[in-house]
């Protein structure tokens, strides 16, 4: 015989299943009530992040995992989707001063982010790779990098930028800021070498012939990666989150993510 549940227990889960059984777009909130007004949801994006948000040089098209899962968030909250130029130096203060809804481009999930955001929970994770040429004869292993001399590129405002920071002790760090970017300065010569995560270095497998990738030989920094809000509007997050937890159980992220490049660094629970 089943013992009777506490009625405030009973209340709690009522409620939670009541809140779940409807539609996300039916909840209420500053964010939620101005998208069903214009009928448009507002996604910050990186165009320069491959595979996850990027836009084709040659066809000027954005493409990626997080392009298709944005338009399948639009769909579910019956929206058109405006994309927002955005980066990681500037994400905060584009999100904080509205200029867009949500951040929908592989928000690696740092300490300092998460005191200023708030994130669904994580859909990819990543660890950091090298990237050096096929002739560099400075860094041919993971073992290199960390040497007296080497000059070690990161990009400015990724998560790499503080790991990197940190661990190195005896090569130079060098943060690479647009117009600038990390393949141009390694082809010249400026940097041994620039640390990525999963995503970026599918670009220059993709793309390079003469860049190699380097491997750490155990984890070296694994990061979860989510979309981000602003504070202060908790159904938008609920919101996000239930989007979140649905493209997970009807496979809609896995299939973005194999279409993509990216099926290895899924988050599945």
């Amino acid at each position: 015989m089943y013992k009777s549940v506490p009625k405030a227990l009973a209340k709690s889960v009522f409620g939670l299943l009541a809140l779940f059984a409807f539609p996300i777009a039916t909840l209420a909130g500053p964010v939620s009530d101005r998208i069903k007004a214009s009928a448009t949801v507002r996604v910050c994006i990186w165009p320069d992040y491959y595979g996850v948000t990027h836009r084709n040089p040659n066809t000027q098209q954005l493409e990626g995992i997080d392009i298709d899962l944005s338009g399948e968030f639009a769909r579910d909250l019956k929206a058109k989707v405006q994309y927002i130029d955005s980066s990681f130096v500037t994400l905060i203060d584009d999100l904080k001063s509205d200029r867009c809804d949500v951040a929908m481009f592989a928000v690696g999930m740092l300490p300092q982010r998460m005191q200023q955001l708030k994130f669904s929970k994580p859909y990819l994770q990543s660890d950091i790779y090298a990237v050096s040429t096929k002739s560099n004869r400075t860094v041919r292993q993971w073992a290199d990098i960390d040497k007296p001399g080497v000059l070690v590129g990161v990009q400015a405002g990724t998560f790499m930028e503080p790991v990197m920071k940190e661990q190195l002790k005896q090569a130079q760090m060098v943060v690479v800021k647009p117009p600038a970017t990390r393949e141009r300065e390694l082809e010249a010569g400026r940097i041994d070498v620039f640390m990525t995560d999963y995503p970026y270095s599918r670009r220059l497998l993709d793309n390079a012939d003469w860049a190699t990738l380097i491997t750490s030989p155990t984890p070296f920094n694994v990061l979860p990666y989510g979309y981000a809000v602003k504070p202060g509007d908790d159904a938008w997050l609920l919101q996000v989150e239930n989007f979140v937890a649905q493209i997970k159980r009807d496979g809609r992220l896995l299939k973005a993510a194999t279409r993509n490049g990216l099926a290895p660094i899924v988050v599945r629970d």
